[in-house]
């Protein structure tokens, strides 16, 4: 205990001549480490005397405090040190334009999709959602398709076994609701479809937004006139000329598809696309789900997405919608 006073002088002197935080580190470790020379010291106060144990143990403390305040004061110099040595050899150049941000933007079929459910919220539609994994039954079954029909075929229909399958239409989540809700229902379904299909009209995945009302005294009158005013809203054009044709759905009769003419409709050759299919909901429907059809009605609709927003935004090819491709989807900002 006799060198404690030349100890301390010795590694106050090494700290000073220290020029690197590093070499610094090992200077903490030499002296306060787990086995450092100071803590070595204090294990051998058990040597002493017990009536000087007291004072060197003091002694061994204010000489550990000393020490680390002395390099904790050099590693504050080193470290403005170092921080002024880089400024000097760095330059900021403050007319250099900064860097900018671009904001992000809702996809084009994010903004069709909003378009349609606010539309239909308005005039007292529920927006539900099914699940993307169905069951025969709710999605042919239910529906009035029969075990022959195309779509029930391997090479339409994504089947994971004999009963499970990806939807191919969000009609299926009318079938839902009519088994949990007594009417009046009146509801939108809007969600991802699938089916095996691929070139520029049509995608293995797509949206559709299926549409469903359930009342008394329902008509296809009152399918009309909401159908026309929406695509009429949807393409802001009041005068825009809609047409519906017979056709044959095995959910839905009487059942007809919907056209609109697009802008050269007052030529001689005008140019009729077809939008969304329609029709009253089959009885063979309305039994499978428990509906007393003596005494309710209802309309059922189709539509897709893609083809609204084609439509909408004069796009040409469907599989721009989903590849990702910023220049074309910057233009929706």
């Amino acid at each position: 205990m006799t060198d404690l006073n030349s100890l301390e002088v010795q590694a106050l002197k090494e700290i000073q001549s220290t020029c690197e935080v590093d070499a610094l580190e090992s200077l903490r470790v030499q002296y306060l480490g787990k086995k450092g020379v100071l803590t070595e010291k204090l294990k051998e106060l058990g040597k002493l005397p017990k009536e000087q144990r007291r004072e060197a143990g003091q002694k061994i403390n204010l000489i550990k405090a000393s020490v680390q305040q002395a390099l904790e004061e050099k590693k504050i110099k080193l470290v403005e040190s170092a921080i002024a040595e880089k400024l000097k050899c760095e330059a900021l150049d403050i007319t250099l334009p900064g860097r900018g941000q671009s904001l992000g933007s809702l996809h084009p079929i994010t903004h069709t999709l909003a378009r349609i459910e606010e539309y239909f919220r308005r005039h007292g539609f529920v927006v539900e959602e099914g699940p993307e994994i169905e069951d025969e039954f709710h999605n042919f079954e239910a529906l009035n398709i029969p075990d022959h029909h195309p779509a029930r075929a391997m090479h339409d229909t994504f089947y994971f076994d004999d009963k499970l399958l990806l939807r191919t239409h969000t009609s299926s989540v009318q079938i839902h609701v009519m088994q949990e809700q007594k009417p009046p229902i009146r509801i939108i379904a809007p969600g991802r479809v699938y089916r095996c299909d691929s070139d520029p009209t049509h995608s293995p995945m797509f949206h559709q937004v299926e549409g469903l009302l359930v009342d008394e005294q329902v008509s296809f009158v009152d399918l009309k006139g909401i159908i026309i005013e929406f695509l009429q809203t949807f393409f802001e054009d009041e005068n825009l000329k809609i047409r519906f044709r017979p056709s044959y759905f095995p959910f839905t009769e009487p059942s007809a598809e919907i056209d609109i003419a697009m802008a050269n409709s007052n030529s001689k050759n005008t140019k009729w696309l077809e939008v969304m299919g329609c029709g009253m909901v089959h009885p063979a429907v309305f039994e499978k789900v428990g509906v007393d059809t003596n005494k309710y009605s209802g309309y059922a609709f189709g539509l897709g997405v893609e083809r609204l927003a084609m439509l909408r935004y004069q796009v040409n090819d469907l599989r721009l919608f989903f590849e990702n491709d910023l220049r074309f989807l910057q233009q929706f900002a």
